[in-house]
């Protein structure tokens, strides 16, 4: 079965990543574009990682996952090579409201982490449901390329607009002229 897409805020949730290797950075790369509220626990801590995560003022705890540790947070994402652990956390969270995402391992995923793009209010998702997160990139790369920089300050206009003019029928159309305009303007 495929993954339903949705966006969500993460303002005001608490976010757990263990593990701190290579796939654990690429992880936190695309968390922090929308928060800093997450806290690492990793028995091995990359120095890669450890250095983006000073950067961001996140905070790791140089330790093995003990069970438990999930209470208290909203989302775990688990991204080590140790499948058992994957397995575990997720075993242990189906008695609890948090939400798991084991890297590689979608049976273990209450949610995937899309291929995405963002230019300031904008982001656009990609995904395959896990079955070829390669194509996803290769398809991210390409929208990518054909995406104006021009959007993010055509979207920072229209969020303007919406803020001072009244909603009704009339607005709807001022927003679909807009875009419109934007469109023949930059996707000849």
């Amino acid at each position: 079965m495929s993954f339903f897409p949705a966006y969500f805020s993460l303002k005001n949730r608490k976010i757990l990543l263990v593990g701190a290797g290579f796939i654990a950075l690429e992880k936190l790369e695309k968390l922090v574009d929308f928060t800093k509220n997450i806290e690492v626990i990793a028995k091995v801590v990359s120095s890669d990682f450890r250095n983006f995560a000073i950067k961001h003022n996140i905070p790791i705890e140089e330790r093995s996952y003990d069970k438990g540790d999930i209470l208290g947070y909203d989302i775990v994402i688990v991204a080590t090579d140790t499948v058992t652990l994957h397995k575990a956390i997720y075993e242990e969270s189906r008695s609890t409201r948090v939400l798991v995402n084991s890297v590689d391992d979608t049976a273990y995923c209450d949610f995937i982490f899309p291929s995405y793009i963002k230019k300031g209010d904008l982001t656009i998702s990609v995904s395959t449901s896990g079955s070829s997160p390669a194509m996803a990139k290769r398809l991210r790369l390409y929208l990518e390329k054909i995406i104006p920089t021009a959007i993010e300050s055509f979207l920072t206009e229209m969020k303007e607009f919406r803020k001072s003019m009244p909603k009704g029928e009339e607005r709807m159309r001022f927003f679909e002229q807009k875009s419109d305009e934007f469109m023949k303007k930059y996707f000849k």
